[in-house]
């Protein structure tokens, strides 16, 4: 089975990746996930209002270190001009630029941005031709199957990046008014990969190796972006990879759990600070602990702790439990 996967003038060196996700997918979880294999990972949704009117909290969004490329640096907004200014800003952050065009949270796609560009693939069209005459970097969109299930979209979308330039398309196969909710229909992307002859990058549904495994074979996806299953789970990308490899993945062991969860705290401290560290790592350790026996208590103590040795302390009491 093919290792590698070449977006544009960039090649990868195994096809599972971190999904950007809003608030989670900071630079501490970043280096995590590649630590786990995740070959590459991805920003938080960045604003190009932010960008282009110099937001400093924007430009935060975007920072990274050497252990964390090469990176993909995803944008969002509903303006060709201001998303093409963005992506010439953004050049020398990071090694790829990704289009959010599947994002259906209200606050987005009431500014007509994230899945509500889904109803105007003309729209779509101008955006796409627009940052492509403005980055020479490889270039990507995110989108989803429509805005309403029955009325898809994702076919001709598709087209039109390939046309105007994308080197790849990532496609969450649920409607917008699905948001999260049911599941994810992976048959279609298996029909934008056999329209396509860019590489298509599947997403939806992926919590387990086996998931990932079964995607590939099941869609012929060109890659994979894993999203929420990722959260408290970074062992997902290298039990897919042994899989993959026809390997026996090894699962973690509760002492490399507890090594983890600690590092990520640690990560977070040394870029984020002690206060940030702690409130974030709350959140964290929820799904670190998932599944786990008495995971439900742990939670509930952990949300009232105040100080980062007290913290220490309860995850180890817990993990090591």
């Amino acid at each position: 089975m093919q290792k590698t996967v070449a977006i544009g003038s960039l090649t990868l060196k195994n096809r599972v990746f971190l999904a950007p996700m809003a608030g989670i997918t900071n630079l501490p979880m970043r280096i995590i996930a590649r630590e786990g294999g995740a070959s590459l990972t991805f920003t938080e949704m960045v604003s190009v209002n932010g960008l282009t009117r110099e937001g400093r909290k924007s430009f935060d969004l975007l920072k990274t270190t050497s252990e964390d490329r090469p990176i993909g640096m995803q944008l969002f907004g509903d303006e060709p001009e201001m998303l093409a200014e963005a992506a010439r800003l953004v050049e020398g952050y990071g090694e790829l630029i990704d289009i959010n065009m599947g994002c259906p949270v209200k606050k987005v796609v009431g500014t007509g941005a994230g899945s509500a560009l889904m109803k105007d693939p003309a729209k779509v069209g101008r955006i796409i031709r627009c940052v492509r005459k403005a980055t020479s970097l490889p270039f990507t969109v995110k989108i989803r199957t429509g805005w309403v299930c029955g009325d898809d979209t994702f076919l001709e979308v598709g087209r039109i990046a390939q046309e105007e330039g994308c080197d790849a398309i990532t496609l969450h196969p649920r409607s917008r008014a699905q948001m999260f909710e049911g599941k994810a229909n992976w048959s279609k992307l298996a029909e934008l990969k056999g329209a396509l002859k860019i590489p298509v990058i599947g997403s939806g549904d992926l919590f387990t190796a086996d998931d990932v495994v079964r995607m590939f074979r099941e869609t012929g996806c060109d890659a994979m972006m894993v999203a929420r299953g990722a959260m408290g789970n970074p062992w997902l990308f290298r039990e897919a990879l042994a899989l993959l490899a026809g390997e026996v993945p090894v699962a973690p062991t509760v002492a490399e759990r507890l090594a983890v969860a600690r590092r990520h705290f640690e990560l977070f401290a040394e870029f984020e600070g002690g206060r940030v560290a702690l409130m974030e790592m709350r959140k964290h350790l929820a799904w670190y602990s998932k599944g786990l026996p008495g995971a439900a208590q742990f939670r509930a103590a952990v949300n009232r702790i105040e100080h980062a040795a007290e913290l220490v302390g309860a995850m180890e009491e817990f993990f090591n439990g």
